[in-house]
């Protein structure tokens, strides 16, 4: 076993150095919550190991036992400025972070609120059709975009990109998170829906799933699912995207999810530097 992983971090080390390689203008990052069973302090230790600079949180993780684990959308603003130093001191760089939002104003403005205090780019969340006015204001107000995302039929109101775009429709604010693994538990190939959303994408979800058409599946390994992410990278690439791509990792293998993100950033640089060539 220690053999294997030894082999496995010589091959990911090797990936890493590939970076310098890319010419394509995406940044690379990680949504932490594939770390989800920890709590921050730990999450931002894994995400270093991971490979990666940028990141995204979500706002229902915990905020570690200096912050007595409360729930980040919970803090005070005394409390977030703690979370905004350790984020610092790891020399990591949060760009976004999936908010729950709600239904009231207030909810939303709350969000926004822990945005403003940690300096975000944009938030991700699935905001309700009925809020979608008064959010699009608050991001205006606060000058911070909102990227829709996208969870499977059933699960979001944005399962399809016909129902993504007709939410941005009026919208200056919004844009697009796209979860490259959900759109086939809906049926939909996913570089065909980021074909409709050219233009908007922000940000996308890296991830893969089994099969289509199975909304109960969890994550798979990248690159042994039904996800074609040489297709998404062209598709991408004929877009002229220059946003983030957070890899992603649901499932949870023990002891953490730490060598299944490694694998999905060493498969992410080696498919990335082929389709360069």
């Amino acid at each position: 076993m220690a053999t294997v992983l030894l082999l496995f971090s010589t091959t990911f080390a090797i990936a890493q150095n590939k970076t310098t390689k890319e010419t394509v203008g995406w940044k690379l990052g990680l949504a932490l919550y594939s770390y989800n069973a920890s709590s921050l302090p730990e999450e931002l230790a894994f995400a270093k190991k991971s490979g990666v600079k940028s990141i995204e949180g979500f706002s229902f993780g915990k905020a570690g036992t200096e912050l007595k684990d409360s729930i980040i959308m919970t803090l005070s603003p005394a409390g977030l400025l703690k979370i905004k130093a350790l984020i610092k001191k790891s020399g990591l760089h949060m760009e976004s972070m999936y908010v729950t939002g709600g239904n009231t104003i207030a909810q939303w403005k709350r969000d926004f609120e822990i945005a403003k205090a940690l300096e975000l780019k944009f938030v991700t969340g699935e905001p309700d059709r009925s809020m979608l006015n008064s959010v699009d204001s608050l991001a205006g107000v606060y000058g911070i975009k909102l990227a829709l995302h996208n969870h499977w039929k059933g699960a979001s109101q944005y399962w399809h990109p016909d129902s993504t775009l007709a939410a941005l429709k009026g919208h200056s604010n919004f844009g697009v998170c796209a979860d490259v693994r959900h759109y086939p538990k809906s049926g939909i190939v996913p570089e065909a829906a980021l074909k409709k959303l050219a233009g908007h994408i922000m940000a996308l979800h890296l991830a893969d799933i089994a099969e289509f058409n199975n909304t109960q599946l969890r994550d798979a390994p990248v690159g042994t699912g039904v996800v074609n992410f040489p297709k998404i990278f062209e598709e991408l690439k004929k877009q002229n995207f220059h946003g983030t791509i957070n890899v992603e990792r649901d499932q949870q293998d023990l002891p953490n999810n730490l060598i299944s993100v490694q694998q999905i950033v060493s498969y992410y640089l080696k498919t990335l530097e082929l389709s360069q060539h």
